[in-house]
């Protein structure tokens, strides 16, 4: 394993980083065997773990502090907050009140005294910005937090984030963790030049598009119609399953799994420090391991630049972050009186 700068934080972390939101209810409920799949990550040589406070509603994280106990030393730890963990309405979101809290109730889950990475799991439109820094920046000098970070913060936010930063003395983010693969290279337009200008880590989730780049799921057979057993719409995309019919082919051609064609795809971005993997079971992590040395050529990468054009996305993951532009019709068009021209 060749490990990679985590942007300027001097952390090094491993190309391939362990995502643990399948482990516990949402997937894998068998914490044994979660534990057994997380150790052999490390084994492999995968130090980085990513989970989140609303995975499995605190499940996921309780299961990584089982299997870090004796080892955590070695762990660069990630998890996230923002996501509701109750019908409280402050039990949610990027303020200091809630931060301050999620911090404490992950920290005890994971049986830790520290974090390396805390990540802004989504955007809070409701919080000021400074606000959010302000608490992470306090307890990143309280010691709780090492480093912290945002996930699918769109590329302008991340410079504002760096400006109030900058000019209130505050702590910048130093991590970004976005959608990226293949089938979704939106960020190749601007999250990824931004988050370099500014010297950020990039830790990319879903690069196996959701599910799709497994092959698993094709055109016009049952199981790209069912849409799996977590109801996600996005498998039976017809514009995403047309590409995963083209790609299916070249990675054939490449010799290649396409699990180890979307891999390479995404860890051959000058931009992406990590790529989160989502096992469920050991078998879906044995078929990933076994692609770590994968280099793909400048040909392949060509091919699957005319197939999916830089910058691109190819329909939308249901997880995705939607801006409240896009979800409210509202904030998109103007009163109906008021839309005659002048």
């Amino acid at each position: 394993m060749r490990y990679r700068s985590l942007g300027r934080t001097g952390i090094k972390v491993s190309p391939y980083a362990l995502g643990a939101m399948m482990f516990g209810a949402l997937g894998n409920p068998d914490h044994d065997d979660c534990v057994r799949i997380i150790h052999r990550a490390l084994d492999a040589g995968i130090n980085l773990v990513d989970t989140a406070d609303r995975y499995a509603h605190g499940e996921s994280e309780e299961i990584v502090g089982r299997a870090l106990k004796g080892r955590r030393a070695d762990v660069v730890l990630a998890t996230k907050a923002r996501s509701p963990m109750s019908d409280e309405p402050n039990h949610q979101g990027a303020s200091r009140r809630w931060l301050v809290r999620a911090l404490e109730d992950s920290l005890r889950r994971l049986d830790t005294d520290y974090v390396d990475v805390y990540q802004i799991h989504r955007p809070d439109p409701d919080t000021d910005i400074e606000e959010t820094l302000a608490a992470l920046t306090d307890l990143q000098r309280a010691g709780k937090i090492r480093t912290f970070g945002t996930s699918a913060l769109p590329a302008s936010d991340i410079v504002r984030a760096h400006w109030v930063a900058e000019r209130r003395g505050l702590a910048r983010p130093r991590t970004e963790q976005p959608v990226y693969s293949i089938l979704n290279r939106g960020i190749e337009c601007e999250v990824l030049p931004v988050a370099q200008e500014f010297g950020m880590g990039t830790l990319v989730w879903s690069p196996l598009g959701g599910g799709l780049l497994t092959g698993r799921y094709r055109k016009g057979r049952a199981a790209a119609t069912h849409r799996s057993r977590y109801g996600f719409r996005h498998l039976a995309d017809d514009r995403r399953l047309d590409v995963v019919e083209q790609l299916i082919p070249l990675a054939e051609e490449a010799g290649l799994p396409l699990t180890h064609l979307a891999m390479g795809f995404v860890l051959a971005h000058p931009g992406v420090t990590s790529a989160l993997l989502g096992p469920r079971t050991m078998e879906h992590l044995e078929d990933l391991l076994a692609g770590v040395d994968v280099a793909l050529t400048d040909d392949v990468l060509d091919r699957i630049d005319a197939i999916v054009p830089p910058g691109t996305d190819t329909g939308t993951l249901d997880m995705a972050y939607q801006p409240p532009a896009l979800q409210r019709p509202e904030l998109r068009r103007r009163p109906s009186g008021e839309r005659a021209a002048a």
